[in-house]
């Protein structure tokens, strides 16, 4: 696979994390340095290992995999999601969900990692190296989520408190385009 490839995959596959990411700097406070490092450690963690336990398991868990993966990945975003869009509606915490807390990372990284376990199955099956693509994906994932937390930041103090209600809309929507992508080809 040439380095364009692996670097085209890496930035489509980071996207849905760079959007989670905005979504959620969007309802931060400063500091951000140690939530944007948190957040980038667990969503270019999880882009990292997941082509890795994709291509491992191969073919072994092709079929079982593919018919819920999206299943699984709108769940966990649409419940994030609706929490964000509870809280601030709810007002309490001064309407801010704490969307770099282990518990929802680890949902959010999770469900927006799991096509990077399709990659690395897909790789497995045309028999190419993992260990570059997956390293590769990681970074370039992590950049994408700190970076993503601190433009969250500067524009979502424009809107105040409302954007945590755009931000869990978009989590809800994005949950969408994977459930739809997923059923429909789109």
């Amino acid at each position: 696979m040439t380095p364009l490839k692996v670097i085209a995959i890496a930035v489509a596959l980071s996207m849905d994390a760079f959007a989670v990411a905005v979504a959620g700097g969007a309802t931060l406070k400063p500091p951000l340095r140690g939530k944007a490092l948190k957040t980038g450690l667990f969503f270019g963690g999880f882009q990292a290992v997941m082509p890795l336990a994709g291509w491992l398991l191969g073919s072994t868990l092709r079929s079982y995999v593919a018919g819920v993966d999206h299943w699984v990945a709108f769940v966990l975003l649409s419940g994030v999601g609706g929490k964000m869009i509870y809280e601030s509606l709810r007002g309490g915490g001064g309407g801010v969900c704490d969307v770099c807390g282990n518990v929802p990372l680890l949902m959010l990284a999770i469900a927006t990692s799991i096509d990077a376990f399709a990659v690395g199955l897909s790789l497995s099956f045309l028999g190419a190296g993992i260990v570059v693509p997956a390293m590769v994906i990681g970074a370039v994932t992590f950049a994408f989520s700190a970076g993503g937390i601190y433009l969250g930041a500067r524009a979502g103090h424009f809107f105040e408190n409302r954007i945590e209600i755009a931000g869990g809309a978009l989590l809800i929507l994005i949950g969408f385009k994977i459930l739809l992508e997923h059923l429909y080809g789109w």
